[in-house]
């Protein structure tokens, strides 16, 4: 007696519709594990990966499968270009790349699992030594990573100046349409004329992650000193300005803080802190593309602690 013979991966119309494929693992789990059988990778305990954007599985303790939509291509070619050029360059683990193939016009890489925990989880529980200690270490390794030669990354689309210029273009009605207050939205057009010169568009890009985020990274303890593990989802790469990667620790973890400001900027490379820096992160973090700083400015009760955008950069990036 045979098995029946296993679905194939569909093609979608919309991202809805994919977002309901990848929600429900019994329509696209079976060809997943036969994908990773395929390259003789063991499948009895596969772990499905609910958040994140591609299809996920953990394959034992060892190994990910991802899968990548057709639609979402260029998550592919970011991912493994970006796991290959920075192979063995960093001193902070990043997966490697055991097999990679196509089914069904979806791309896929096989990459080995790193150790720790996600930083999500143990980044809210940490004392504040610890959180500066990390920030510094981030800032150090966005550096790391930006030393790094481009290699095929350098074709990466969109280009920086292109992407730019678009960002800027939509700025405005993204932020409108995100409800940002009208006393912010008011500053936007000085803003993006500033940015216009303080953003470099052709000086020599680097690699840019994109998203330094508790999401993104694994965390391990030594005898209670909590150090970066790994960094993993490379799917978004572009290559660019180097001060966008400052964004999402900025965001996300920094808080506002200035003990911790300075260890992330300092941990870059960076020794001062003056108003046109802060006026080209503000106009980067607005410009980013995935901006919604009603969602990620992680400062409790920004929206009424400043009263425009030159406040507000203040607020995200004390002296």
């Amino acid at each position: 007696m045979t098995s029946a013979p296993l679905q194939k991966l569909p093609a979608f119309a919309d991202s809805e519709s994919f977002r309901a494929f990848r929600s429900d693992p019994s329509r696209w789990l079976p060809i997943a594990l036969d994908i990773a059988r395929s390259h003789g990778v063991d499948t009895s305990s596969p772990h499905v990966f609910a958040t994140g954007t591609n299809l996920v599985v953990g394959l034992g303790e060892k190994l990910i499968l991802k899968i990548f939509p057709p639609q979402l291509g260029a998550q592919f070619v970011s991912e493994r270009g970006s796991l290959a050029q920075l192979a063995g360059r960093l001193h902070v683990p990043i997966p490697e790349i055991v097999a990679e193939g196509e089914r069904d016009g979806w791309p896929y890489l096989v990459i080995t699992r790193l150790a720790g925990m996600l930083g999500s989880e143990v980044w809210p529980q940490l004392a504040e030594d610890q959180k500066e200690r990390l920030l510094r270490q981030i800032g150090e390794t966005i550096a790391a990573v930006q030393h790094a030669p481009l290699g095929p990354l350098a074709e990466i689309e969109p280009r920086w100046d292109a992407f730019m210029r678009a960002q800027m273009q939509g700025c405005e009605a993204r932020h409108t349409r995100l409800g940002l207050a009208p006393k912010f939205l008011e500053g936007l057009d000085d803003l993006l004329r500033d940015a216009a010169k303080l953003i470099p568009m052709d000086a020599p890009p680097v690699i840019l992650v994109g998203e330094y985020i508790p999401q993104n990274f694994l965390l391990a303890s030594d005898d209670g000193n909590w150090s970066l593990a790994g960094l993993f989802d490379f799917g978004d790469v572009l290559a660019g300005w180097r001060d966008y990667d400052l964004l999402g620790p900025s965001a996300f973890m920094a808080a506002g803080r200035p003990g911790r400001v300075r260890s992330l900027l300092e941990g870059f490379g960076y020794a001062t802190l003056d108003f046109a820096l802060r006026r080209r992160l503000m106009a980067l973090m607005l410009l980013h593309r995935a901006s919604d700083l009603n969602s990620h400015v992680c400062i409790e009760g920004w929206q009424d602690r400043a009263n425009d955008l030159v406040e507000l950069q203040d607020l995200i990036w004390p002296g």
